[in-house]
């Protein structure tokens, strides 16, 4: 099984093998000192290099090292062929979401919204609608913290669980899945998803769309190598603007939607996914 490829329910939690290895090596680090003090330089740079270790793994937002994590299609989906996912993040926003799904509505692609659950709070007509034209929304925590990663367990799961309850508030329908903040988490993570019966669910590749100001480049990386299985990353929140003031999102989501169209690709949600 690939590290950043990993498929699996989210339903069933199994501890990785990262995780008691971190545990034995705190152990045996503590032990070292404990027979002789003088082995502490060693026991300081063992746990330093596991915690590297850990927080790089953590920063790696396409990693199932840490978990579960869909940054592909899962096998079953695959073995019916030419299956895409298009995703969006860090909404709703009401300038840019309504216009987005205008346009995914003229191609006929139903796309999956990962919601911030402020957001959808703050616009519940703009969440509801989303699930009206056919799409599916899921959850990005409750504030979208640039520290989420960094978060312990009680807070981490705080954020999970109110945006769970905030959407099925406003929309009456629970998330299946999560994607973390910019993508990014820690060890924590994995039994609070299995506790709320949420699937993480990273991205096969993205276009930088809230960064990148020309849609040009955007589009070529959202392209290139597309295939059979690819979730797609875009952002209807906190969407860059091009030199003329329009959301970069609605320049390339056209051009994007005719790519996968010539390609005989068909988008789906994730959630058809789990099927």
């Amino acid at each position: 099984m690939s590290p950043s490829s990993d498929a699996g329910s989210g339903s069933r939690w199994r501890r990785r093998p990262l995780l008691p290895a971190s545990l034995a090596i705190h152990a045996a680090a503590t032990g070292m000192v404990g027979w002789n003090p003088a082995f502490w330089p060693w026991a300081l740079g063992l746990v330093l290099s596991n915690h590297a270790v850990l927080a790089a793994t953590g920063l790696w937002p396409r990693s199932s090292w840490l978990g579960p994590n869909w940054s592909h299609l899962p096998a079953t989906t695959l073995a019916r062929g030419g299956r895409v996912a298009f995703t969006l993040d860090d909404g709703p926003d009401p300038a840019v979401t309504p216009l987005v799904l205008d346009v995914l509505d003229g191609a006929g692609v139903r796309a999956t919204f990962f919601c911030v659950g402020e957001l959808i709070a703050a616009h519940p007509a703009l969440g509801r609608e989303i699930l009206a034209r056919g799409h599916c929304i899921e959850n990005h925590s409750q504030r979208h913290l640039h520290h989420f990663s960094v978060l312990g367990p009680r807070r981490m799961k705080l954020e999970v669980a109110r945006a769970q309850d905030t959407i099925f508030g406003v929309t009456g329908q629970r998330p299946r899945f999560f994607r973390a903040p910019a993508g990014l988490r820690n060890p924590f993570l994995d039994g609070i998803l299995a506790d709320l019966d949420l699937q993480l669910a990273s991205w096969t590749r993205r276009g930088f769309d809230t960064l990148s100001r020309r849609p040009e480049p955007v589009l070529k990386r959202l392209t290139r190598r597309l295939g059979d299985g690819d979730i797609l990353l875009l952002h209807d929140g906190n969407a860059a603007r091009t030199h003329t003031g329009r959301p970069v999102i609605l320049e390339v989501l056209p051009k994007l939607l005719e790519t996968v169209a010539r390609a005989g690709l068909q988008a789906i949600t994730l959630r058809e996914a789990l099927s």
